[in-house]
């Protein structure tokens, strides 16, 4: 049984309807992004500062490579896409769904979370946050088996297409 992957930009929700697919399959619900800052010791932010993108970007290659033989629903980064390794390795997997939202919606989501800071949209105007997504949306696209549209949808409503377009319902 391969983990189901859930790929999109930031505020789209990976993360909430991760875990909420996780308790309905009963699997164990993975977020890489726990996982890498266990790994380095710190803050992705502080990473982003001290060390840079690129090396971000390999270490978060390093741990979906660890993590995708796990029976898990695996929660990702908003920018597990920009590498072209990350891409192949998620190209390679039956399961990987975008998650799919309206970039104003990402963007209300986004200046609104006081839970997650995000290295990559902390600092930008809305303009900038929007082109960001605009780079990635055809990565995020060529990297998903299935894309499901979020865009004024509960997560209820998102676990259960997830579901029947899985099969598993």
């Amino acid at each position: 049984m391969n983990s189901i992957l859930l790929i999109g930009f930031m505020g789209a929700g990976k993360s909430t309807v991760g875990s909420l697919l996780a308790q309905k399959l009963n699997w164990p619900m993975i977020d890489l992004d726990d996982l890498i800052t266990e790994k380095i010791q710190m803050p992705i932010n502080d990473y982003f500062d001290q060390f840079g993108e690129a090396a971000f970007r390999q270490v978060e290659s390093n741990v979906l490579k660890d993590n995708l033989r796990t029976k898990a629903i695996i929660a990702t980064g908003g920018g597990i896409v920009v590498s072209a390794l990350n891409r192949s390795l998620l190209k390679a997997q039956p399961k990987v769904i975008y998650l799919k939202t309206e970039p104003q919606t990402l963007v209300t989501r986004i200046k609104n979370d006081t839970k997650n800071i995000r290295p990559l949209a902390t600092e930008k105007s809305e303009g900038e946050i929007i082109s960001l997504l605009n780079g990635r949306l055809t990565h995020y696209e060529d990297s998903a088996a299935i894309a499901v549209e979020t865009t004024e949808r509960s997560p209820e409503e998102i676990v259960e297409e997830i579901m029947e377009r899985l099969a598993m319902a």
